[in-house]
C-alpha cells in the first residue's frame, strides 16, 4: 500500500494566527514524522490588537498545553468576565454581556422565561441581578468556575485580556521546542503543479525554495495563497457591518481593576477599552464612509482616559469571508479566510476554530475535496452565525441619530437574524442551532440590552403562580448577591510582576 501521508506542512505568516497554528499542529502531530515550517518576515507587520478573548480560549490553551499562571504572566493577561456596551441606545445607556449563564444552576433557558413572565406581570427584574458573572464583573471579584452543577459557581464563565504579540511569542517558543522551523523571508513567487493546481513551494526573495505538501495561509489580509494565488473569492459584508477601519493606541495601565472589556458607541463606530496588566488597549472602529481618518484619530484620543503612550496605528479591513477557506492543498486560517470586526472579541476564536477543524479533517497528500468541502461548510456557517450576532448590535440601536447609525437602523436584516428577532419578540424563544458559538445567555443579554422586549414567553413556566415565580426570582437574586460577596476581590497586579 502506498504511503500517502502528509510529511511536510508549510505555514505562511507568523503573528497570532501563524503561531497558534504552528503550536497546535506541532503538538497534535508529535511523533507522526511531519515537518512543520513557518515562513514569516520581520519586515511585514502583524495586526496584533486582538487583545480580548471569549471563553473558548480555554480549549485552545489546553490542547497546546499552556498552564494558566505562566501564560497570564507571559502575556500581561487579566481576567475578562464579559463586555460592557455603553451608549448603544443613546447617551447614558449601557448594559453588560456577561459570560456564564443566568439564574441558578440547572435552570438554563427556562429561567429566562421566568424572568420575562415576571416583567410582563409588572415586576422590576433587572437583568444583571440574575447573573453571577455580571455581579462579579461589576464588583471586581473572581473565582474559577466549579464542576459541581449544583453550585452557583458553576454558572460562571471567563476569558482573558492579553497582549496578542506576547501571546504569539509565547506560542512560538513552545512551537519551536516542538520542532517547528521558522524561516525569515518574503515570498517572491508561489510555485504550483501544472496539472492539479496544488501549491508546491514558496520561493523567497533570497532565492530559497520552501517545498511542502500542505500549506496553511496565515498571511493576514494579504491572503497571498488562498486569495492572490488560488483566487478564492471574498464575500463583502459592509452593507451589514459598515465599519472598515480602526485606530489603535495604548495608554497607561489602569489603577482600579476592570474585569470586562468596554465598548462605547461613537459618532461613526465604536471605541474599545481593554485593560491589560502592563497597559490599557484603546481603539476606535469606524466607517470611512462617515468619518475621515484624521477625524477618527482625534476621536480616539479624545475618548481615552490618559494620553497615548505609543503612536496611534491605523488598520484597514473589509468585513466578510471567503466561502472557500480550503482550496486544493491550501487552508486559510485567520484574517486570510475572512474577518468580522472585534465587537464581540471573536477574531482569536476564529483562528482556533479553523485550527480545530483542520485537526479534525487533516488530509492525506491528495487533500480530498470532500474534506475541503466540509471544512468550508463549517466555517461559512459559523461565520454567518456570528455575523448575525454582530449585525444585531448595529441595527437594534435606539437613541443614536448620527448618519451611520440611522443607516444601520434602516438596514434590511438577513432572514436568519430577522427570524430570531421575531421569535424572541413574540415568545422570548431563542432559536439556535446546537453548535452555535454564542448561546442563549449571550443572545438574551444583547437582545435585552438593545431594548427588544418580548410580548410572551414559554407557557411551560405558567405552572407556578405569578407570586411563586416572583418569590423564586427574589430568592435567586439574593443567592447571587450573597455568592458574589463571598468571591475574592481581584488584586491589581503590578505591570512588572
Amino acid at each position: 500500500m502506498t504511503d500517502d501521508r502528509i510529511t511536510s506542512v508549510v505555514i505562511l505568516g507568523g503573528g497570532t494566527a501563524g503561531w497558534m497554528t504552528a503550536a497546535a499542529l506541532s503538538k497534535a502531530l508529535t511523533g507522526a514524522g511531519v515537518s512543520i515550517t513557518l515562513v514569516e518576515s520581520d519586515a511585514i507587520g502583524t495586526i496584533g490588537v486582538g487583545e480580548a478573548t471569549i471563553p473558548t480560549i480555554h480549549w485552545f490553551n489546553q490542547i497546546v498545553g499552556l498552564d494558566e499562571a505562566p501564560f497570564m504572566a507571559a502575556t500581561g493577561a487579566t481576567w475578562k468576565l464579559g463586555i460592557e456596551f455603553v451608549g448603544w441606545n443613546g447617551p447614558g445607556s449601557g448594559y453588560l454581556h456577561p459570560f456564564g449563564t443566568f439564574g441558578p444552576p440547572g435552570d438554563g433557558v427556562m429561567f429566562l422565561h421566568r424572568l420575562i413572565r415576571a416583567r410582563l406581570e409588572g415586576h422590576d427584574a433587572p437583568t444583571e441581578a440574575y447573573s453571577l458573572n455580571a455581579q462579579a464583573a461589576r464588583a471586581g471579584r473572581f473565582q474559577h468556575p466549579v464542576a459541581d452543577r449544583r453550585s452557583l459557581l458553576s454558572t460562571l464563565g471567563y476569558a482573558y485580556h492579553f497582549d496578542a504579540g506576547l501571546y504569539a511569542r509565547h506560542l512560538r517558543e513552545r512551537a519551536e521546542q516542538q520542532g517547528v522551523v521558522r524561516i525569515e523571508g518574503k515570498v517572491e513567487r508561489v510555485e504550483r503543479d501544472g496539472e492539479s493546481g496544488f501549491v508546491t513551494a514558496l520561493v523567497l526573495e533570497s532565492g530559497e525554495r520552501i517545498a511542502g505538501e500542505l500549506f496553511v495561509d496565515c498571511s493576514g489580509f494579504r491572503s497571498l495563497l488562498i486569495g492572490q494565488t488560488l483566487g478564492a473569492a471574498f464575500e463583502d459584508w459592509t452593507h451589514w457591518l459598515p465599519c472598515d477601519r480602526a485606530w489603535a493606541a495604548p495608554c497607561a495601565p489602569e489603577t482600579e481593576v476592570t474585569a470586562y472589556t468596554r465598548v462605547t458607541a461613537a459618532e461613526a463606530g465604536w471605541r474599545w477599552r481593554i485593560p491589560l496588566r502592563h497597559r490599557t488597549g484603546n481603539g476606535y472602529v469606524f466607517s470611512s464612509r462617515y468619518q475621515d481618518d484624521e477625524a477618527a484619530r482625534a476621536s480616539l484620543i479624545a475618548g481615552m482616559e490618559s494620553p497615548p503612550t505609543g503612536e496611534p496605528r491605523l488598520i484597514r479591513f473589509l468585513p466578510g469571508q471567503r466561502r472557500e477557506s480550503w482550496r486544493a492543498n491550501v487552508v486559510a486560517i485567520g484574517l486570510s479566510s475572512g474577518f468580522l470586526e472585534p465587537l464581540e472579541s471573536t477574531s482569536i476564536h476564529f483562528i482556533q476554530s479553523g485550527v480545530a477543524k483542520l485537526l479534525s479533517l487533516f488530509p492525506r497528500r491528495d487533500c480530498d475535496p470532500l474534506l475541503a468541502g466540509q471544512f468550508n461548510r463549517l466555517m461559512v456557517t459559523e461565520m454567518e452565525q456570528v455575523r448575525d450576532f454582530l449585525i444585531l448590535h448595529y441595527t437594534m440601536t435606539h437613541g443614536r441619530t448620527e448618519p451611520m447609525w440611522r443607516e444601520c437602523q434602516a438596514t434590511a436584516l438577513p432572514d436568519t437574524l430577522q427570524a430570531r428577532i421575531d421569535h424572541f419578540r413574540h415568545s422570548a424563544r431563542l432559536v439556535l442551532a446546537n453548535d452555535e458559538l454564542f448561546r442563549d445567555a449571550s443572545w438574551f443579554a444583547v437582545m435585552d440590552g438593545q431594548g427588544i422586549a418580548p410580548t410572551g414567553y414559554n407557557p411551560m413556566v405558567d405552572a407556578p403562580s405569578g407570586a411563586d415565580t416572583w418569590r423564586h426570582l427574589e430568592s435567586v437574586h439574593a443567592a447571587i448577591a450573597q455568592c458574589c460577596a463571598s468571591l475574592p476581590k481581584i488584586e491589581r497586579t503590578p505591570p512588572d510582576s
